[in-house]
């Protein structure tokens, strides 16, 4: 075979590989995330209810006296893309966030926009990890706008049903 041929073989081959993107619709992801800024660890869940568009919602407490508290959300995705095992997405995330301390409880709230990614490895599709970046407003104790930058351990992990 001439030299010029194997590259045009192997171009071709990479055509005929059937490679769709994880199809997830319908399925509740059960899991973890520590988005919120608290620091409370909370309980996630994310249900895709089409190819574009999927929502999900945090929820955590603490009951210690001193340093406790709680924070819940909404959070509504919108794919930008898919790959066979990663999807690019929009987000927005709208949350309540309470903080006992010394000095008095306080309350306050946090709306990130952010973008990212939710990846699963190759014959493990049904678990899924989140990386998120875009910026953060809260206020617990006063007024933030912050960068975001989080990894699968911060941003999520779930286990699809």
């Amino acid at each position: 075979m001439k030299a010029y041929r194997w590259p045009l073989l192997a171009l071709s081959c990479l055509f005929l590989i059937d490679a769709h993107s994880m199809d997830r619709r319908g399925r509740l992801g059960a899991g973890f995330s520590n988005q919120m800024k608290n620091n409370i660890p909370s309980v996630s869940f994310k249900l895709q209810k089409s190819k574009s568009f999927a929502f999900g919602g945090v929820f955590g407490i603490n009951t210690d006296a001193s340093s406790g508290g709680t924070a819940g959300g909404l959070k509504l995705y919108r794919n930008i893309f898919d790959e066979p095992q990663l999807n690019f997405y929009a987000s927005s995330l709208i949350g309540f966030l309470a903080q006992k301390r010394s000095s008095g409880d306080q309350s306050g709230f946090q709306v990130d926009l952010t973008m990212g990614s939710e990846f699963s490895f190759a014959g493990l599709s049904s678990l899924g990890f989140s990386v998120e970046f875009g910026v953060s407003l809260n206020k617990v104790d006063e007024f933030v706008v912050e960068t975001v930058g989080e990894n699968f351990i911060v941003a999520g992990a779930h286990f699809y049903l």
